[in-house]
């Protein structure tokens, strides 16, 4: 995978759409798309997109097995925890 190192305006994207995507998609170049000066998306390769799930995917899976390990096992009541807040 390659870092952003080119960016296009939305306007400039609207002329070279085709070329843009061939140089994410087959180059594995990241594009910025760029809205009044500032990088509003980045256009990637499916490889890219696939391997940021991924480890989204990586994360929310130690994230899940952390918070079972820490896991007392109290529970609480909604009616106990609305008292508790005073609702």
């Amino acid at each position: 995978m390659s870092e952003m190192r080119s960016q296009v305006s939305v306007a400039d994207l609207r002329a070279t759409l085709s070329d843009t995507i061939n140089r994410a998609a087959y180059g594995h170049e990241r594009v910025g798309i760029t809205r009044r000066g500032k990088v509003a998306a980045v256009l990637v390769s499916v490889e890219d997109a696939l391997r940021l799930e991924q480890l989204e995917d990586e994360a929310d899976l130690a994230a899940y097995r952390a918070t079972k390990d820490a896991d007392d096992g109290v529970r609480v009541s909604l009616h106990e925890l609305l008292a508790d807040a005073d609702l």
